[in-house]
């Protein structure tokens, strides 16, 4: 089962699924990619008998994916793989943000992720088998300028994991957190038409990965067992040092901000 199946990185893994003969369920809010989605699933099936589901359900509504689980499981049987990919970021000016937005965030990447989790456990317990995989992302372990709707929310996510991880551990199921880096998806494409100046300028040097190359490396770090998946080389030092890297990245962007002031300064004189 995968939330936001269908684009970006939750359309990415689901690909490399399907050519390794498994059954999908992709949940997304758009039937119209949802319908496209399957169709290039399809296309690519290893043997008849696959199956994929495609149900339209928006993750922040409790209701709305208690249905949808109940319908992937009496359908496909209890998952295998439960990986929540739907999010949504919308940068901007805290000042100038209006409050739905800080909302839908937290609804849709929180939220989203934890009702997922919530209504599929009990089948997975009751079965003693399953992975989970929550997507966080780099401003999930360091806050960015610009990002305070969306660097909070991937911060509840991480903080989910890592209490559910112990809760686990005594019921034969796993479950890892993905800080993907800068990814190219649509998702990204929409997030650059919003991001303040100084945003695109901190970001503007980072490792932007494609999604297939994040998606390989989330399937490579499930067979592994592994509880922390980071792909990327910054992601992997991100992960591992952001503690002691936070003052010394706070101070590189306080410094390109006032770079930034200081020349938007002079060009209004």
């Amino acid at each position: 089962m995968i939330t936001g199946g269908s684009s970006g990185i939750g359309k990415a893994i689901a690909t490399l699924l399907i050519k390794y003969g498994a059954n999908i369920c992709i949940i997304a809010r758009n039937q119209t990619k949802l319908n496209s989605t399957k169709a290039e699933l399809a296309a690519l099936k290893t043997h008849p008998e696959q199956q994929i589901l495609a149900i339209s359900t928006d993750v922040s509504q409790w209701e709305q994916v208690q249905k949808a689980m109940n319908l992937a499981i009496a359908s496909l049987g209890s998952p295998d793989l439960l990986i929540t990919s739907a999010g949504i970021a919308h940068p901007g000016y805290f000042t100038e943000l209006e409050i739905a937005i800080f909302e839908e965030t937290m609804a849709i990447n929180y939220f989203g992720t934890l009702y997922c989790i919530k209504a599929a456990l009990p089948s997975m317990i009751q079965h003693q088998k399953g992975h989970i995989v929550v997507i966080s992302s780099g401003a999930g372990l360091i806050g960015l300028y610009g990002y305070t709707p969306y660097s909070p929310s991937k911060f509840a996510v991480r903080g989910l994991a890592e209490s559910l991880r112990g809760e686990l551990k005594t019921t034969g199921l796993y479950i890892s957190i993905v800080y993907p880096p800068d990814t190219d998806t649509p998702q990204l494409a929409a997030e650059n038409q919003t991001k303040p100046a100084e945003t695109k300028l901190i970001t503007q040097s980072a490792q932007i990965m494609t999604a297939e190359k994040v998606a390989i490396e989330i399937l490579q770090g499930i067979n592994r067992k592994a509880f922390v998946i980071t792909p990327g080389l910054e992601m992997s030092l991100l992960m591992r040092l952001h503690s002691l890297f936070a003052p010394l990245l706070q101070w590189y962007f306080d410094r390109l901000m006032r770079k930034l002031h200081k020349t938007r300064n002079t060009d209004d004189k």
